[in-house]
């Protein structure tokens, strides 16, 4: 069995999509995984299972079963979030206050070069193929290229955490 960390986008965001941590943890169980961990509201849990295919169509399909809407869910394992954090772009100073963008399948390379020439003061990116690395001068709720700007030019879904986030769900999955 493998650790994972399943990453849910825009549950429990402004009173939409409310999902008790406690709930999810139980969909999980049902869905036979194991050593399942919820880590605060915003929809990241650490569990262990046997394969690696399917897993964040599995999960999405039983959310919209059980609680009635859909939700994209990125799942990957502890050793690829870590090396996400590693691969970090920007220095110590700025490190600890990026947002990180995880992309649930690498955009066209055509929409990643359009997406590079775009800049905004005070907003700092990095764009791979699976990762927006983004640090905000003036903080996140004043930001201009968000969650929703990303996946509107790129086509592709994606679900941002910060990195004291990414780093405990590391740390969690041991």
């Amino acid at each position: 069995m493998k650790t994972h960390i399943a990453l849910l986008r825009g549950i429990n965001v402004g009173g939409h999509k409310k999902l008790k941590m406690a709930d999810l943890k139980l969909l999980f169980e049902g869905l036979g995984f194991e050593n399942v961990v919820t880590y605060i509201q915003s929809g990241n849990v650490i569990f262990s299972a046997a394969g690696e295919r399917s897993l964040s169509e599995k999960i999405s399909n039983e959310i919209t079963i059980k609680f009635g809407w859909e939700v994209p869910v990125l799942v990957k394992t502890g050793e690829a979030i870590a090396e996400i954090l590693a691969d970090c772009p920007f220095d110590e100073t700025k490190k600890t206050e990026t947002y990180y963008m995880l992309l649930t399948s690498p955009p066209k390379a055509k929409l990643m070069e359009a997406v590079r020439e775009i800049s905004y003061p005070n907003e700092e990116f990095v764009l791979t193929p699976e990762c927006v690395y983004i640090y905000f001068g003036n903080g996140y709720g004043n930001a201009k290229l968000n969650n929703n700007f990303f996946e509107k030019k790129l086509k592709v879904a994606a679900t941002t955490r910060n990195h004291r986030t990414l780093a405990k769900l590391v740390a969690l999955a041991g």
